[in-house]
Parts: C-alpha cells; structure tokens; sequence
C-alpha cells in the first residue's frame, strides 16, 4: 500500500483528491492548515517527519488573484517560499512531491493551447508567485511532478472564494437577479476536479516525473461557460456579454489560458474528458 499526504485536504481540490484516492487503495494523510503552515519550515518538517508518506500532493496556495495583488509579500511567503520549504522537507525524507499549479503563469498572448515547454510569463503577482514555486520544486528536487490547471470547480466549497466557484456562482446569480452579466473575452479551460483527482491516479503509476498540464480537452470563453452552465440547468434569466471594462478594477489575466495535456498524451496517461461532458455530470449531482 502506498502512503500519500495531501496539503489542502479540506479544500475544493484536495478535498477530491483524498477521496479517490481512499477508493483506490492508497493510505491518506489529510493535512489541513491547522495541521501544517507551508510558510513555515520547522511545520512542513514535523508534518512529513510524522507522516512519513511516500508521496505529498500540495494543493495548498494563496489563490484569489485580487487579494495576492494586494498582498504580495503573503502570496510569496504561500507560493513561493511555502514550495521551496516543500522541497527541503521532500528532500529529506525522500518524498516525491506533486506540486499544483495554474495556467496563469503563461501571459494569454500565444491564443493556441500552450504546452508545457512554451515559456512561461506570468502578467499578475498570483502567477508571478505560482512560477516562483514551479521553479524551486524543478531546482531542488529530482522526483516531482508539477500540475498546472484551469478554471477549477468541484462540489466541496473553494475557500479562497467563501465556498463559492463559478458554476455554483453562475446558479445563484440565475435566481436572485434579473439579469447576468459574464465577459467574453477570456479564453480557458474548465476543470472538473474531480477528474483532476483521477487523474493523477493514472500518472502517479508511473514514475515519468516533470511538468504536465492536467485539463479538460477543449476549452471556451467565461461566457460561454456561463451559457452552457445556464443552458443545463434550465435557467431563462438573460446572460448579457458584459464589455471588457465594466470590471476594470481587477488584477490582470491572461487572455487566453488554454493548456494542451502534451506531456500526458506523450505517456499514453490522458484520460480527462471534455469539458462540456464533465459539466453536465457535475451539475446532475448538484441540480
């Protein structure tokens, strides 16, 4: 039986993660926050000193775009600082480390899905510290995985954005006022996590370690995102295209922050179904 700690455990992603892996066999170690603080060396060290797991996942960030913009001395205590402690304890007790990452280290301007060689060029602090993190994981350790993904949404509450995630936002909105308004003119891919999480059953069977996108195939605008959501879900309120400054005081984004699962169909591992197939099995649970 393999041993596997999971930072974030409660959290939208993590929260997945645990529980697939449970049905498939592995031993989990939750690691919540007020267990372990990645900002805190001696903590990652006692953690993993008593958890002793064979492998960490860390899902575990500072990801509310606006707020790392407004404190980005914390988002790279979180981020980056927190990846680099990761390594050192991962390291020591020779751990293979998954680190999670996100399609906002790329800068929207290539408007092709980006594969994992292209260069990476982050336009926010989020980002910026996210490829901070990339990079001390790709200098210290030899045995890590780096996962970047896309517009996650998942059934257990996403913290960073009081238990709400785009889908369950875009429902709410839908009842409660008379019209919704989603721009159009940013391009990604959503992630079901759940799919995510078994996912990274399949690439945690082998030992092909490095950088892989972990994605949906195909991808679309928030819009259209929203209109599928709505479509599902029978929902009849008017969803307008909101111009591209009516939401001028937010950090900026990517335009276009698709990702191609390259690395993942090169080892035969890609089993992430569309994006529109995984929306509608999330909202029959939801609905």
């Amino acid at each position: 039986m393999k041993r596997i700690a999971v930072l974030g455990a409660n959290g939208q992603l993590g929260s997945d993660i645990c529980t697939v892996f449970q049905e498939v066999g592995w031993e989990v170690v939750p690691m919540n926050h007020d267990l372990v603080e990645v900002s805190e060396l001696d903590s990652v060290m006692e953690a993993l000193k008593n958890g002793r797991p064979d492998v960490l996942i860390n899902t575990a960030a500072y990801h509310n775009v606006e707020s790392c913009e407004a404190n980005p001395i914390l988002a790279f205590k979180v981020n980056a600082l927190g990846a680099k402690n990761l390594c050192y304890a991962c390291r020591e007790f020779g751990t293979v480390l998954v680190h999670v990452s996100t399609d906002y280290v790329f800068d929207g301007h290539k408007m092709e899905p980006y594969l994992e060689s292209d260069k990476a060029s982050p336009i926010n602090v989020y980002g910026i510290s996210k490829l901070a993190g990339e990079q001390f994981v790709a200098a210290y350790l030899e045995r890590f995985f780096i996962i970047r993904v896309s517009g996650l949404y998942g059934e257990h509450p996403c913290r960073a954005k009081k238990g709400m995630n785009f889908v369950k936002l875009m429902l709410k909105l839908g009842k409660e006022r008379p019209e919704v308004r989603v721009i159009d003119d940013e391009i990604l891919t959503p992630t079901y996590t759940l799919d995510v999480a078994k996912q990274l059953v399949e690439l945690l069977d082998t030992e092909a370690f490095g950088t892989y996108h972990m994605t949906a195939q195909g991808s679309c605008s928030w819009y259209g995102f929203a209109k599928r959501i709505f479509d599902i879900a029978g929902i009849r309120t008017p969803l307008e295209v909101a111009s591209p400054d009516e939401f001028a005081g937010k950090a900026p984004r990517p335009k276009y922050s698709v990702l191609e699962n390259a690395m993942l169909k090169s080892i035969g591992k890609d089993v992430m179904p569309s994006w529109e197939e995984s929306l509608e099995t999330y909202l029959q649970k939801l609905l």
